[in-house]
């Protein structure tokens, strides 16, 4: 990060600075919406939503791409991946709930998940989703259950760790040996569940599942995936191969990350020169809605600390985005007023919460002028801000706002206070 002006190409594809500087999304002011809605405010670029989608589409195949709704989900994102021609990855029961509520047809959502309860596995066998990427030989025990109450027999893939070290954050790196996910290879536990999947009544074995992590910039760290998976999935001689996701995203400015393109380029090579026959599909998620999203906040307090630093506290926090907390994931951050103007003052963008460690953007840029009540925003938070989001302090959770060609619509009402005691019980 630096004192340059914003990056614009970390902002949605429709965003732009007018010529009295002020940054505009799908033709909307910033500061604008932030006015009309409130903040913190999650806004989304609905046609920036959509080119990703059909990018991933136009790179993989219609029905190959699966959002992995974890990202980012509500009726109003499911509906506009359902009609984009993208599968839909839930992995809880309140998921799926979300999904069907848009009108998602049950067998175009897949069902992931490390613990899916028995109440979970039915509620998904009643619907008749898709298929179950299974993760242990306990969950198949479930659907042996499940069977002998007379429920449908599932399609399955077994999801299976290789053994690949993807180069991120170790709290979002799955592919290694040493994973609470899948069916280790090394170990042999990987044959054996296909083996008993086989065996099985219970289950219909259509394919095996793998996923490296996620935040992955490196392209070839998928295509190692394609290569060690192909070695052990390719004798079995089943008809479907999902090789996850994981795309990395640029967040700061000293960022590059590749595209969802250059991503197939390089995966769907590999896949050919494995001599992959099995139908492949892909389950992206951040790199589908990450740069659509940004967040805006309001800025309540600066604190100057001589020879320390200088805290710009706002409205929101660990409450509306806690990856900084979590991963120490970098941000940047722009007055939406003086979009194009340097950023020469070095600031720590903290919440409002009760903790030291809430911060948002530890080593962040702002312009000299910045002043109590500007409207601040960060940019690239479509994924994993408002499905983490929590209640810490009791802060109700942002709005969510999609625009789109100069209108705006709320597709996620702000909580209010009363929603914070609703399932209280005197």
């Amino acid at each position: 990060m630096s004192a340059d002006p914003l990056a614009l190409r970390l902002l949605p594809d429709s965003a732009v600075v007018a010529p009295d500087g002020h940054c505009l999304v799908a033709g909307i002011g910033l500061e604008e919406l932030a006015h009309q809605y409130g903040t913190p405010l999650f806004v989304y670029d609905e046609q920036t939503l959509r080119n990703r989608a059909r990018e991933a589409v136009a790179a993989f195949g219609r029905d190959n791409v699966v959002y992995a709704t974890k990202a980012f989900l509500c009726v109003a994102m499911a509906k506009l991946a359902s009609e984009e021609g993208l599968l839909l990855d839930v992995s809880s029961g309140g998921e799926l709930h979300v999904a069907l509520q848009a009108g998602v047809l049950p067998e175009r959502c897949v069902f992931h998940g490390n613990n899916k309860s028995m109440a979970e596995l039915r509620m998904a066998l009643k619907f008749g989703i898709g298929h179950i990427v299974v993760d242990s030989f306990d969950e198949l025990s479930r659907l042996d259950a499940l069977h002998r109450e007379g429920l449908p027999v599932p399609r399955v893939q077994l999801r299976i760790t290789p053994g690949v070290q993807a180069h991120t954050h170790e709290f979002v790196s799955t592919g290694q040996d040493d994973s609470k996910f899948g069916f280790n290879v090394a170990n042999g536990d990987a044959s054996a569940a296909v083996d008993r999947a086989r065996r099985s009544a219970s289950v219909e074995l259509v394919g095996i599942h793998a996923h490296v992590g996620s935040q992955v910039f490196n392209v070839e760290n998928f295509a190692a995936v394609a290569e060690r998976v192909a070695a052990f999935s390719e004798p079995l001689g089943l008809p479907e191969l999902t090789l996850g996701g994981g795309l990395g995203v640029a967040y700061t400015a000293d960022e590059v990350a590749p595209t969802l393109t250059d991503w197939a380029k390089v995966l769907l090579a590999e896949v050919e020169r494995e001599g992959i026959k099995a139908r492949v599909m892909v389950e992206p998620g951040r790199a589908l809605v990450a740069q659509a999203g940004v967040t805006l906040y309001e800025v309540g307090t600066i604190k100057p600390i001589p020879g320390v630093r200088t805290y710009v506290s706002v409205d929101g926090g660990i409450s509306d985005n806690p990856r900084p907390v979590l991963y120490g994931s970098g941000y940047e951050a722009f007055l939406p007023r003086v979009a194009s103007q340097r950023r020469p003052k070095a600031v720590r963008i903290a919440g409002k919460h009760c903790e030291s460690g809430d911060v948002l953007v530890f080593e962040g840029w702002l312009s000299d002028d910045v002043a109590v009540g500007d409207v601040l925003c960060t940019p690239v938070t479509g994924a994993y801000g408002y499905t983490m989001a929590s209640n810490y302090n009791k802060v109700p959770r942002p709005a969510v706002v999609f625009v789109n060609d100069g209108q705006s619509r709320v597709v996620v009402r702000r909580e209010t206070y009363d929603d914070l005691v609703r399932n209280d019980v005197m």
